[in-house]
């Protein structure tokens, strides 16, 4: 099915009101492209990869918002022009001009399945969970992940960095604390390995859905796999349930700035001797966060690079 979608171009300082206007003349959904820079609050909730660098804010917002085919596009956008004049008389909105387009009806959620094939990081397979195993590949570790709206396929540099290093390390006793734990991915690998518990936290409360089918996927025990949403870096409840000098390995696969900020705290977590695996790290940021890293207390043990991604692994004493 086709839609009608419709640009309306305005001031980033009048998106919230236009926004507003809109739901008032019958515009239920909108779509906001504009160039406001992230707060610093932002960034710290953003436990990704890396953060996109971003064009200059020019001050100007466009507000994207779709029409079916059958609805009369000519009496909604009469309402709508009439009650953005309205608001014209007591906010500058700026050009409020509306540009008409088509665009195709899109199952944006699964499209990008398509570029998800199954392959290897060294003799451990990851197959995504709608993809058959392969008669000769039966008998080798097989990861079954499907994300869902969280992160993680293992494709990425700096998810396959800390794959190799759990190889290292774990062990039938390994309590594990996986830090921003998108998919379960890690955690799941882990698992898969032969630890012996995994405690996940993250932001995003898109991870529980993804996680529990994950699990599920995979056959990993429910008590085996615990699920936490919060903040470890400055929530003491997140902390407190999340426990005191209990883990023999912390991963976090997360930003470099983010790990500076997690690493005096997520000490404490970890029992005398534990291993810190971090990656989520630019090549520049190395010195960063190994500095973070050795002012924690901890020694760091081994660094390893993919591409352009480090992977700093720690000790602590």
């Amino acid at each position: 099915m086709k839609w009608n979608k419709f640009t309306l171009k305005t001031r980033t300082e009048a998106e919230d009101i236009v926004i507003s206007t809109l739901a008032e003349a019958g515009i239920q959904g909108v779509e906001i492209e504009d160039r406001q820079p992230l707060t610093e609050a932002d960034k710290q909730q953003m436990f990704v990869d890396i953060l996109p660098d971003f064009p200059a804010d020019d001050g100007i917002a466009y507000l994207n918002f779709y029409l079916d085919e059958k609805e009369d596009k000519e009496s909604i956008l009469a309402n709508v022009r009439e009650a953005l004049e309205e608001l014209r008389m007591f906010i500058d909105i700026g050009e409020a001009t509306i540009q008409e387009s088509q665009t195709e009806d899109k199952d944006w959620i699964n499209n990008w399945k398509e570029y998800f094939r199954q392959f290897y990081v060294d003799d451990i397979l990851i197959i995504p969970s709608w993809e058959e195993v392969k008669e000769e590949d039966k008998g080798k570790l097989i990861i079954h992940i499907d994300p869902g709206t969280a992160f993680g396929t293992g494709m990425h540099e700096t998810t396959q960095l800390c794959i190799r290093q759990l190889k290292k390390y774990v062990t039938p006793a390994t309590e594990l604390l996986d830090v921003g734990t998108g998919s379960g991915i890690l955690s799941i690998v882990a698992l898969k390995l032969g630890a012996h518990h995994a405690v996940g936290t993250d932001l995003d409360v898109c991870a529980v859905p993804a996680v529990e089918e994950n699990k599920a996927a995979n056959g990993i025990d429910r008590d085996a796999f615990t699920m936490m949403i919060g903040n470890l870096i400055d929530n003491k409840e997140t902390q407190d349930a999340v426990g005191y000098e209990k883990y023999d390995i912390v991963v976090a696969n997360i930003l470099a700035d983010v790990l500076v900020m997690l690493t005096p705290v997520i000490v404490k977590q970890m029992k005398p001797g534990g291993i810190y695996i971090t990656s989520g790290i630019l090549a520049e940021k190395e010195g960063v966060v190994r500095d973070a890293i050795s002012h924690a207390g901890l020694t760091v043990e081994e660094v390893t690079y993919q591409g352009e991604w480090v992977s700093v692994t720690a000790r602590k004493r």
